[in-house]
């Protein structure tokens, strides 16, 4: 059989399905490197810059091996993108008969028992839930797959999502009357019989964790595991880790309680005293905590009398609830269920307000009409390893940003991977010619109160110079709201769209469609976005993207760090900010073909001895410190692309990617 080189050799074979298919060195490099790690079970990490490939390089090695192979992606769109875009156009290339299945977590599957419970008892619904429901009841009738992602017609937060769709708490697994028409379950019967399944990171640590979302049942089979978008790993892992409870759970127990206890003999009065008493308690905790949304350490609060009593109130209501649901459980599959979770939030409340765990962070976070209660793990290396060692398959990590300054020590260290094989590939753009990176003289200090409004008013000529097409990248949202007022001043004669007045999917779509706006934007943006061509021909990042030392998460983190005898801001804060740096900076050149201009304004870059540490990070743009080289840049590249233009309409040889009209002496002045 040919391997997975011979095959992206072939120009021929993959040039009918990829317009200007040429084979690149570095995604030929990573195809020989993943196939060996696949034939010798072993781990790799691969840090593929924008441009390699990846996607082809891990996805042909994986589909000409012999064993099942599990892909997990970062996001649930990208997921998409892989399964309906990326695989068929794959195996279509191959001409191989490889079947591949998608795998999403239960709260993307309509829940048929679910959706007839609550049509039955709708009196618990709102009237905007009761329409919606009846939306979906339509398209229930018609649905192959029953992910809900088909519905478009009804917004992905929509209230009656949680109606009609199950939890690791509710699911009544087998006892369930609908089982044999249960679409996550359809879903995960095609997986297993699949050569290769799509799944996400969600997923694959949401059962890794023993929460039972069914990839536990591939894992045995699977002789390779490949992680795409892997910087995101230590985070995800943290969370699956970690135990969490909140007061929305609690209350959705106690509305599941009384739907299932009206198909029973239960003393529905009695329930809903004590349904009601655990919906105040969760309500007084969230009051308890104050007005603001907030997240701290649970230290902080732990003891105020109010949030004590609130907290022991619950615990109280929670275990009210349990010793009445116990007797009764027997008498139907979902009072089980339901006594079951209380049990289990009983164990996590009381948990979390004891705080007493070695190596364990204890927090909470407060939104608008509810609190969640976390206990989150300081590392995952242990646990990680541990998965490895229970499925000795091959595990392959890759991302366009896993080292720092070149090295993989910081991920390897935080994954449990000291002893993995490491493969760096560089872009195969030119980034010399195709990028300017800029960082502007004379701003302020980022602590001083004006910084932002500085930086704003100096990239208010840099926007009109890029005509637009912009995204501004904040670390903080009061610095993109300070900003998105002053832009708003300056009258720009360009659109703008900023976070939060609409969502992420409509900014973006709205953004492709403008062709000329500026987008503002904070970490949702930093990551996952592949705005290609003109439209997005310039990204500036108002700081260094260093961890909220407020974050109570990476607080102890450093505080553990620093306690053990490390340098915390070394061995921690500066790699992840760099690592956040190189995503925020991918945003900009997705193509061969993209131009653009990258501004970074903190000082901080070349007035710290750790500056060189993200510069020499960061892919090689031609460097520059004086603005009257960026206001010449766009004329310059708009220049070229029209006799580019010119030149493919009359045969011509294409002029090379632009550069900026003066030779670059000032490149690293500064630096």
């Amino acid at each position: 059989m040919n391997s997975a080189r011979d095959y992206l050799n072939d120009i021929d074979r993959f040039g009918r399905l990829l317009h200007g298919y040429r084979p690149r060195e570095p995604q030929l490099l990573m195809a020989d490197a993943v196939a060996e790690a696949i034939d010798k079970r072993g781990t790799l990490l691969v840090e593929a810059e924008t441009g390699t490939g990846k996607t082809l390089a891990y996805l042909l090695p994986a589909l000409l091996s012999d064993g099942p192979t599990l892909v997990s992606t970062g996001t649930k769109s990208l997921q998409d993108q892989l399964f309906f875009k990326d695989l068929p156009m794959v195996l279509k290339a191959l001409g191989l008969p490889r079947k591949a299945a998608l795998l999403k977590g239960r709260a993307n599957y309509l829940c048929p028992y679910r959706l007839e419970l609550h049509q039955e008892e709708a009196r618990f619904l709102t009237r905007e839930t009761a329409e919606q429901l009846q939306v979906v009841a339509h398209w229930a009738s018609r649905t192959r797959t029953g992910d809900i992602a088909e519905l478009k017609q009804l917004a992905e937060d929509a209230p009656v999502w949680p109606w009609v769709t199950s939890t690791a708490d509710n699911c009544l697994g087998t006892e369930c009357p609908k089982y044999s028409e249960c679409p996550l379950m359809n879903a995960r019967k095609e997986a297993q019989e699949a050569d290769l399944v799509v799944v996400n990171h969600h997923l694959f640590f949401a059962d890794a964790a023993l929460r039972g979302e069914g990839v536990s049942e591939l894992l045995p089979s699977a002789n390779t595991v490949i992680f795409d978008e892997a910087h995101q790993l230590p985070e995800v892992a943290a969370n699956f880790f970690g135990d969490s409870l909140s007061t929305r759970q609690v209350q959705e127990l106690g509305r599941d309680a009384l739907s299932e206890a009206a198909h029973s003999a239960l003393d529905l009065a009695e329930l809903n005293q004590r349904v009601s008493a655990l919906e105040k308690a969760g309500q007084d905790l969230r009051l308890s905590l104050g007005e603001q949304e907030r997240r701290a350490p649970w230290s902080e609060v732990a003891e105020e009398k109010p949030v004590q009593e609130a907290g022991e109130a619950l615990l109280d209501a929670l275990i009210d609830l349990n010793d009445f649901l116990e007797p009764q459980a027997r008498s139907s599959r979902g009072l089980e269920s339901c006594a079951r979770r209380a049990a289990e939030h009983v164990l996590t409340l009381k948990s979390i307000l004891d705080a007493n765990g070695p190596n364990r962070v204890y927090w909470f976070e407060t939104f608008r009409r509810t609190v969640v209660l976390h206990s989150t793990p300081l590392s995952v290396a242990g646990q990680l390893r541990a998965q490895r060692d229970k499925h000795p398959c091959a595990w392959i990590l890759t991302s366009a940003t896993l080292s720092v300054a070149g090295r993989f020590e910081h991920l390897q260290k935080r994954l449990g991977l000291d002893e993995a094989d490491t493969l760096r590939l560089e872009s195969p753009f030119d980034f010399k010619r195709q990028a300017v990176f800029y960082v502007p003289e004379g701003l302020p200090a980022p602590s001083s109160p004006d910084y932002t409004a500085s930086l704003t008013r100096a990239m208010i000529p840099v926007i009109r110079a890029a005509e637009g097409r912009t995204f501004f990248l904040f670390t903080s949202h009061r610095a993109l709201r300070e900003a998105a007022a002053l832009l708003r001043e300056a009258k720009l004669d360009y659109p703008l769209l900023v976070q939060g007045e609409s969502g992420r999917r409509e900014l973006l779509d709205e953004f492709r469609r403008l062709g000329n706006a500026v987008l503002l934007g904070t970490s949702s943006f930093w990551e996952g976005i592949d705005v290609r061509g003109e439209t997005l021909s310039c990204v500036i990042i108002d700081k260094l993207p260093f961890g909220s030392p407020g974050d109570p998460v990476a607080a102890a983190r450093i505080e553990h760090i620093n306690r053990n005898g490390g340098n915390a801001f070394r061995d921690y804060q500066l790699p992840q900010a760099v690592l956040a740096l190189r995503q925020g900076a991918g945003r900009l050149i997705r193509d061969p073909d993209d131009t653009g201009l990258l501004v970074v304004g903190d000082p901080r870059l070349v007035t710290k001895g750790y500056g060189r540490l993200f510069l020499d990070s960061l892919p090689g743009m031609t460097r520059t410190r004086k603005a009257e080289v960026v206001q010449r840049f766009f004329p310059h590249i708009a220049k070229l692309q029209a006799e580019r233009l010119n030149k493919s309409q009359t045969g011509e040889a294409p002029t090379p990617a632009p550069t900026p009209q003066e030779p670059s002496n000032d490149a690293h002045s500064g630096h």
